[in-house]
């Protein structure tokens, strides 16, 4: 039985991807299909601000990329040394937030310790965090990308927690996603399920799966990874 994965591959490094791996084991055949890229923005100001930790309360990570864009800043010698002789310490003083268990295993690469990562989505974080922070404190800083989901923010301002925001990373379709999707469905067929991880890889892919699928679309199970993408498919119908 086939299931194809709307998602990049893992890291090759850290070995086979887990997904491939997990459904493997109950002998479906998986696939990966990248949907989105990345353009990492506004990086000098991103170091900038972590250079400040005195200026802030914290962190709050709701995306790996967010943590890929400060590792890309710590490509740079001169980065990388300030960060780990002072600064790292000095933010590991403070509470870091994150959503899910691929973000915090980031936070811990870069030598932080993430609080909140059992809340699966930006709304129990949000709660997470208005348990433990006081209103009118210093801002948490909060590097995210351009599509972010206003439901965090929102529920920290009612509750007079301070915020700020940095947009960090772009996200646009894959440039090869159409090809990939076309190319699978010629040589593999109609898989018997397609799993989403992102509301726009709905927006994306959704539309094109239902054309190449026909008329059997409707024996197509389709999986969403969190709420927010299981609205996503919801209100696409």
């Amino acid at each position: 039985m086939k299931v194809l994965l709307l998602k990049d591959p893992k890291d090759k490094d850290s070995g086979p991807d887990p997904y491939i791996k997990e459904l493997g084991s109950y002998s479906l055949e998986a696939t990966l299909i990248p949907v989105l890229s990345f353009e990492f923005t506004s990086l000098d100001s991103l170091f900038d601000k972590l250079s400040h930790p005195e200026c802030y309360g914290g962190l709050v990570f709701t995306s790996p990329r967010a943590l890929e864009a400060i590792k890309i800043c710590l490509k740079e010698k001169s980065k990388k040394e300030a960060w780990s002789k002072s600064l790292k310490q000095m933010w590991n003083i403070k509470p870091t937030y994150v959503v899910g268990k691929a973000t915090a295993s980031l936070v811990e690469e870069i030598g932080l310790i993430p609080q909140g990562e059992k809340a699966g989505n930006a709304e129990k974080l949000a709660e997470y965090i208005c348990s433990r922070e006081k209103p009118n404190s210093s801002a948490l800083l909060f590097p995210c990308g351009a599509l972010k989901r206003e439901v965090l923010p929102t529920v920290l301002r009612e509750k007079g927690i301070a915020l700020e925001s940095l947009t960090v990373y772009q996200t646009t379709q894959h440039p090869d996603l159409q090809e990939s999707l076309s190319s699978y469905f010629s040589q593999q067929g109609i898989p018997a399920s397609v799993a989403f991880f992102s509301p726009s890889g709905v927006k994306f892919c959704l539309q094109h799966i239902q054309e190449l699928s026909g008329d059997l679309i409707n024996q197509v199970k389709l999986a969403a990874i969190g709420p927010s993408t299981a609205e996503a498919l919801r209100a696409a119908g």
